[in-house]
C-alpha cells in the first residue's frame, strides 16, 4: 500500500503523509454517519487534512471490499488497490466523474 501511495503522490506532484486505516463495516458506518451524515457502511472514506506535510487519512472497510470483490468478480487485492487509489485521488482533490475515472484507469496499471 505504501509503495502505491508513493507512486500516486509522485505522479501527481504531491508531497506529504497519507495515513491508511483498515476497518470493519461497523467502524466505517460510524465514520460515514459522523462525518458525512450517512448512516450506512461504505467502502472507502477520505479525509483531507489541508495541513502542510499532511495530505490526509483514508479509511477502507475490508468487509465491504470483500463484498465488492465478489460482486464485481475481481480479487480481494485488486479491489483493495482500487479503493486505495480512489481514496488517494479524493485526498488530492479529485471528485467523482470522468476525471476520477480516467485517473483510476492510469493508476490501475501501477
Amino acid at each position: 500500500m505504501k509503495k502505491l501511495v508513493r507512486k500516486i503522490l509522485e505522479r501527481e506532484g504531491a508531497k506529504g503523509v497519507v495515513t491508511v486505516i483498515l476497518v470493519d463495516d461497523v467502524k466505517i458506518r460510524e465514520l460515514n454517519k459522523r462525518f458525512r451524515g450517512k448512516d450506512k457502511a461504505t467502502d472507502v472514506l477520505a479525509f483531507p487534512m489541508g495541513e502542510e506535510g499532511m495530505i490526509g487519512d483514508i479509511a477502507i472497510s475490508t468487509e465491504t471490499a470483500r463484498k465488492n470483490a465478489k460482486k464485481y468478480g475481481v480479487s480481494y487485492p485488486a479491489e483493495m488497490k482500487r479503493l486505495l487509489v480512489h481514496g488517494v485521488l479524493h485526498l488530492l482533490g479529485y471528485d467523482h466523474g470522468k476525471e476520477m475515472r480516467d485517473a483510476e484507469k492510469i493508476y490501475k496499471q501501477l
